[in-house]
Parts: structure tokens; sequence; C-alpha cells
């Protein structure tokens, strides 16, 4: 029996909202700059969940959900420059932001539990 995890399954749907996005700016909007860096980030958050839930060790693990954390920071900050370049609505921007956010939370959450459960000093 498999067990569903929350953080992988919300940062694979994230990453196909980003695929979408990107896929509209570039028909849409011939915008292909700014929506590439954020696919690349948007969609490296889940690839790194995926490579550290078989990390070698607690210490591979935390490195990989930083990676994931750091992509997650980077992906706000591009969707960030679109809004504000007019690339896309503050609608849009609300929406994808706001699942962007909880991602950061959720990973946050997870180096800081397992940190504390296992005597890593914060």
């Amino acid at each position: 029996m498999v067990r569903q995890n929350v953080v992988v399954d919300k940062s694979k749907a994230f990453a196909i909202r980003v695929i979408r996005m990107y896929q509209w700016l570039s028909k849409e909007k011939r915008e292909f700059v700014l929506s590439k860096q954020c696919l690349r980030c948007g969609t490296s958050i889940g690839a790194n969940l995926y490579e550290g839930m078989n990390g070698q060790s607690t210490a591979d693990f935390i490195a990989k959900l930083h990676t994931s954390l750091k992509e997650a920071n980077e992906t706000d900050y591009w969707l960030e420059l679109m809004k504000e370049t007019d690339y896309i609505t503050p609608e849009m921007y609300d929406s994808i932001h706001s699942d962007c956010v909880e991602l950061i939370k959720l990973i946050t959450s997870i180096i800081k539990t397992t940190k504390l459960n296992n005597n890593i000093k914060l």
C-alpha cells in the first residue's frame, strides 16, 4: 500500500500549474525568458522532494529539502516579476502565489521537524 504524501502531491499539482502557465505565456504573450525560469524552478521543487525521499541519510534528505525550498523561493520571485511586468494578472498571481507560499511553509515545517526529531541544530 502506497502512503500518500501531501507535500509531494501539492508540489506535483503546482508543477502542472507552472507548466500550464508557461504554455499560456509562450503562446499568448510570446514571453519566453521569465516564464522559462519559472518553469525550471517551479518544476524542480517536486523533483528535489522526490529525490530527498530516497536520500541516503537524514542529512541528504534535509539537503534535498533545502534545495526544494530554495527553488520554491526562486519560483516566487519569478512570479512576482511576471505580475509586476503585467505578464500575469494580479488575480493569476494571487492564485499561484498562494500555492507557492503553501509549499514554502510545508517544506520549511518538514525541515524543522526533521532536524528537531534528529537532534540537529536549527
